[in-house]
């Protein structure tokens, strides 16, 4: 038998591995891009964030650009067990690796790819990836802060309605909230429905509705038992409790309208005439001078000829002389290119614009 504590049959097991291994023809491919686990990682108060990697396949390199999860990061420098410096790290070799952004989980699989811009756009897609799962797992349970968030991030939910769970502790208290969360502001197509309202304090029961029907649990001036509360921790199930209806009915609007994905308008930025055509490997620059306001890389533009528009997009390229600038104020010049767009002329303006959420009313 083998035993980590009685420190029994460990030597038999590792024989056995290395024999399977051996059958089984598993080997490793020196020649390849790298890829293993992290064995444990921290955040170091000097280096910063750190990671011990296991290579299982291929070859790690300083400099090489990888993946672990939903992180991109550059081999800056690696050390080897024996705390040196080394610049490759063949197949079964751990290294304790830095140049990560933060800090990986243990066990997550790390993987070399061609170049940093791949790195970075698989990380980016699995960073939302994440982001849409927790979103998806708040979801399955309501809460007021799940739906903000979602507004915020500019997600649409799939829920179109606000469901409560009331209690009270009088009828009279009880009636005069109900009443006024019908007459409650709801933006169109979306609703909000009692699934039970009584008087008395909120119990086991409550919150197992709650979580069948994805409903929220209000406390009007009366009690949770502590059962309750446990039940409500192990089912997710939000419970607000309130003494002040003014309140309780503000949090109820912004959370309907929370519901909504906001819309965005368009405000207005700066704006440049094009005074001047170059051209540079392929690339159509147009020396231009702002007339108003500040140019702003990255936001959104319009190209406009006479009354047309000819080119909406983003301002990809801003530069003062040969230095890439992210803004240009008004009465100065600037190089301006977009990536997907060459077809400038004199005479053309280029309007930018910031997108601002709209207030709903």
């Amino acid at each position: 038998p083998v035993s980590a504590r009685q420190k029994t049959g460990i030597n038999d097991l590792l024989e056995m591995i290395l024999l399977q291994a051996e059958v089984l023809e598993l080997r490793a491919d020196p020649d390849r891009l790298a890829r293993g686990v992290v064995i444990e990682a921290e955040l170091d108060p000097r280096m910063g964030p750190k990671a011990t990697l296991l290579v299982q396949n291929g070859t790690l390199r300083v400099g090489d650009n990888f993946v672990v999860g939903a992180i991109a990061g550059k081999v800056r420098a690696m050390t080897n067990d024996s705390g040196r410096r080394v610049k490759e790290a063949p197949p079964a070799l751990p290294v304790v690796v830095t140049g990560i952004p933060s800090v990986p989980r243990a066990g997550d699989v790390f993987v070399v790819q061609e170049d940093e811009r791949t790195a970075k756009g698989i990380a980016a897609e699995r960073a939302e990836a994440e982001r849409a799962r927790e979103l998806a797992e708040k979801a399955k349970h309501l809460t007021l802060g799940a739906l903000s968030e979602a507004a915020k991030g500019g997600k649409l939910t799939e829920i179109n309605e606000l469901r409560l769970i009331i209690r009270a502790d009088v009828k009279g208290s009880l009636e005069a909230l109900t009443q006024s969360l019908e007459n409650l502001d709801k933006p169109e197509g979306l609703g909000l429905r009692v699934i039970m309202a009584n008087t008395g304090e909120v119990v086991e029961s409550d919150v197992d509705l709650a979580s069948a029907s994805n409903a929220i649990v209000i406390a009007f001036h009366t009690q949770v038992t502590d059962r309750a509360k446990v039940r409500a921790d192990q089912e997710k199930v939000e419970i607000r409790e309130y003494d002040i209806i003014y309140k309780l009915l503000e949090d109820m609007e912004a959370a309907l309208h929370g519901l909504l994905a906001p819309e965005f308008e368009e405000v207005f930025t700066g704006k440049a005439e094009v005074l001047k055509l170059f051209t540079f490997e392929k690339t159509v620059i147009a020396g231009c001078m702002v007339r108003e306001g500040k140019l702003v890389r990255n936001l959104k533009a319009k190209v406009t000829r006479g009354k047309d528009t000819i080119h909406e997009g983003k301002l990809d390229n801003l530069k003062r002389f040969k230095d890439d600038v992210k803004e240009v104020a008004q009465g100065y010049d600037c190089g301006i290119s977009f990536n997907d767009f060459n077809d400038l002329q004199v005479g053309d303006f280029i309007d930018v614009f910031t997108m601002q959420e709209k207030v709903r009313s």
